[in-house]
């Protein structure tokens, strides 16, 4: 045994097998990562808002969990085949990462993994993504250099972007999703709309001390 894990050990140290085994090793974390993230969130969302048996919730979290684990391994492998790929076709040189081979291979993973099937799932990784890069890209609005207004933009006046933007951009998104669930709530996801409905609208609505304090309903 102890062999067998040495020569694992020396295999898997081979510079010429890093690419594949880096490949492999990225869709071994992304399953990994997938259900550590969701499997806590499914079970806690699903046997506190979902009604049904015990066995009935308990596949649904397994169902939940799974799916969110063969996303991201999903993605991992094609985006790392990509770029792997790309860095071979390089006009440039061979082996080299051009400047938006990322950005093709997180398109072409996008699309296949995300784009082409829309669940409940794929849904709030996708705006959980999309939430992180409308930051990022606020953040890289105001640095110097990053596009042609860019000079008109002071250090004094930079910084206070900075030191405001967060608070403004709390505020548009809550004011914003308050206004929809008023008004147009079957346009928001099923699972924001449920809790949104269980701490705005159930509140307004008792008739017993029990169900006041006790019980929702």
């Amino acid at each position: 045994m102890d062999a067998l894990v040495s020569h694992l050990d020396t295999l898997v140290q081979n510079p010429d097998l890093a690419p594949l085994l880096s490949l492999l090793k990225g869709v071994r974390n992304g399953a990994v990562y997938g259900a550590k993230v969701r499997f806590p969130h499914a079970l806690v969302m699903i046997f506190l808002f979902r009604s049904g048996t015990f066995r009935e919730k308990a596949k649904l979290v397994f169902k939940a969990t799974r799916q969110h684990a063969r996303n991201l391994a999903t993605f991992a492998f094609i985006y790392k085949s990509v770029m792997l790929a790309l860095r071979y076709l390089n006009p440039a040189g061979v082996g080299k990462e051009g400047r938006y081979d990322t950005f093709f291979a997180g398109a072409l993973g996008g699309y296949a993994v995300f784009g082409r099937h829309k669940t409940s799932v794929t849904q709030q990784i996708v705006i959980y993504v999309f939430a992180r890069v409308v930051l990022a890209a606020g953040k890289l609005s105001v640095q110097p250099n990053m596009h042609p207004f860019s000079s008109l933009i002071t250090p004094d006046s930079r910084t206070q972007i900075q030191n405001n933007a967060w608070p403004v951009f709390a505020s548009l998104s809550w004011a914003f999703v308050m206004y929809i669930f008023r008004w147009y709530p079957e346009t928001l996801m099923s699972s924001l709309r449920s809790s949104m409905v269980y701490i705005y609208a159930d509140s307004d609505h008792w008739d017993s001390f029990r169900n006041l304090l006790i019980h929702n309903k």
